[in-house]
Formats: structure tokens, sequence, C-alpha cells
């Protein structure tokens, strides 16, 4: 005696004719998501144990300052730091950061005494660099696929996608005397 089951519109999941679709939300994947799932497990373990220290709490009349560490005591400098970039999810920009600091130890003291990271873009994982002359730009432009292979060893797979390397910006203008008033500079006659 089996159930069949007529399948109508507006139930186990499908819409009414008529009604709107909900629109799908994008699914994380690799990375992103052991992220979502290690933040989630944390937020999770952190209830249970705010729980059960209530509950301790509540037996034993409220908050008391005792022997035992707890959530009111001083954290180090280095400690808070670390809880704080973790809360925020600050991890990459940091671990990033670290690699600016630790730049000549990555590229060798010759390359950095001519190359300099400049700013890193999260969004688009692309660190910039800039160097002081365009042989110095040219050979950072030929070294940077071992220098992303390199910089994501040390970061995690993905973390720089691309390295943008920028030669060295022109000579500051200089106005004279001789300038004339409401001049754009030499290509104002031509146009």
């Amino acid at each position: 005696m089996s159930e069949q089951r007529s399948r109508t519109p507006g139930t186990a999941g499908e819409p009414a004719p008529g009604q709107p679709q909900q629109p799908k939300t994008p699914e994380h994947s690799g990375v992103d998501l052991a992220r979502v799932a290690l933040r989630a497990a944390k937020e999770q373990a952190r209830a249970r144990g705010n729980a059960a220290q209530q509950k301790k709490q509540a037996r034993r009349g409220g908050l008391r300052s005792g022997a035992r560490a707890d959530g009111r005591d001083p954290l180090s400098l280095g400690a808070a730091i670390n809880r704080l970039i973790t809360e925020r999810g600050w991890e990459t920009p940091a671990a990033v950061g670290g690699v600016m600091g630790r730049w000549p130890q990555m590229v060798g003291p010759e390359v950095a005494l001519h190359c300099e990271p400049q700013k890193y873009d999260e969004d688009a994982r692309v660190l910039t660099v800039q160097c002081d002359s365009t042989a110095w730009a040219t050979q950072l432009r030929l070294l940077a696929p071992q220098l992303v292979a390199r910089l994501n060893a040390d970061l995690g797979q993905g973390t720089v996608k691309m390295i943008k390397v920028l030669g060295p910006g022109g000579p500051a203008r200089r106005y004279g005397p001789l300038r004339a008033p409401g001049s754009t500079g030499p290509g104002d006659t031509y146009g």
C-alpha cells in the first residue's frame, strides 16, 4: 500500500504560479567556505562556553573575582591584536602586511633596494610594487611569476594573483618666474 502524492505547485519548495522565485544566494567555495565554517564553529563554541559560564555564575550567585582566568582579565597587547584580527577577519591583509615588512627576505636585498611594495588590493588580490628605474621594473616583471608562487606558498594559495609593477614617476614639474598666468604647461599652445 504505497501512497502516491501528487505534486502541486506551491508545495515541496516550488513557488506557486504567479509568485516570484526567490533569488539564489551566491555559494561559497574553497577557502571562503572554510573560513565561513571556521567562524561559525568558533561562534557556536563561544556561545556554548558563555552559556555554561552563565549557568555556573548563576549557581554561585553572580560574578566573583577569583584566582582563575576569566573573560574580564587583561590581555597582553599581542593577544589582544591577534583576537581583534581574527574577530574582524583581517587575516589576509595582516599576512600581506607582514610580507611587506619582510620584503627584503622575500625578494633578496638587491631587488628590495630598488623595488618597494606599495599596496595590496584584497578584492582583486593584486600586489602593487614601485621600482626606481625602468630596468628594475622590467626585471621584476620577468620575476613576477616566481614571486607570486613564493608569496602564495608563504601566505596561502590564491592570496596574490598578480603583481602590478610600476616604473619610476616622471620628474616633478617646476614652475619658474617666466611662466604665463593661466598656462597649463608646454602643451597649451598645441591643440
